[in-house]
């Protein structure tokens, strides 16, 4: 099994580094190998809604991150996304990232489990926790909850490490994610396969 985490920090070994570290060294323990990848400061286009992606499982666009990120996650069986806050929300490279992710490559992120990390000084983590979980919640992924909402603060990396709540989190976090994750593979194990979804309802409010 294996968990892709994904560092949408400018900073390769920041604050949010430093959470998902603490993830990542959990899942370890487990027995989970992961893969931390980090966004780095490149820019990264918006979706444009072209549909060029429809039925290819890839973004049209090359020049970038994102068709990587796909082929990662179809191998990856769990996802833990990191955010910096930026003026009170998340990342807008990281949503970019996962804008184009999800609607080209969403098969490969569909029931499999995930959960979304916040790093702030002080304030706007809720707020970018919310932006993130959405990718999760309309695309079929059991989400992962741990014992208090999934943030760290701090200004820099040993600031966080100070935060010994927000450091507790990560790790049960985490736990949950091995847990939920060999539940998941005891029960391919027993022939219990991921539901199919009933497609094509589509109701428009302004006719």
């Amino acid at each position: 099994m294996q968990v892709l985490l994904i560092n949408g920090s400018n900073h390769a070994n920041g604050c949010t580094y430093t959470a998902l570290r603490q993830v990542a060294d959990v899942l370890e323990a487990e027995g989970i190998s992961t893969e931390i990848v980090q966004l780095g400061a490149a820019p990264v286009r918006d979706c444009i809604a072209c549909g060029g992606c429809t039925g290819k499982g890839r973004c049209v666009f090359t020049d970038d991150c994102v068709n990587g990120i796909i082929e990662k996650a179809e191998k990856a069986d769990g996802f833990v996304f990191g955010t910096p806050v930026y003026y009170a929300h998340s990342s807008g490279r990281l949503l970019s990232v996962l804008d184009r992710a999800f609607y080209a490559g969403g098969a490969a992120f569909a029931h499999k489990p995930g959960f979304a990390v916040a790093s702030a000084r002080r304030a706007g983590t809720t707020a970018s926790l919310d932006a993130v979980m959405k990718h999760f919640t309309i695309n079929q992924m059991p989400v992962v909850s741990s014992t208090y909402w999934n943030m760290v603060h701090g200004n820099t990396p040993e600031e966080v490490l100070q935060d010994e709540e927000g450091l507790q989190t990560m790790r049960n976090a985490a736990r949950n994610m091995a847990w939920l994750l060999k539940c998941i593979a005891a029960g391919k194990e027993q022939g219990i396969l991921a539901p199919e979804a009933e497609r094509g309802k589509r109701t428009n409010f302004i006719r």
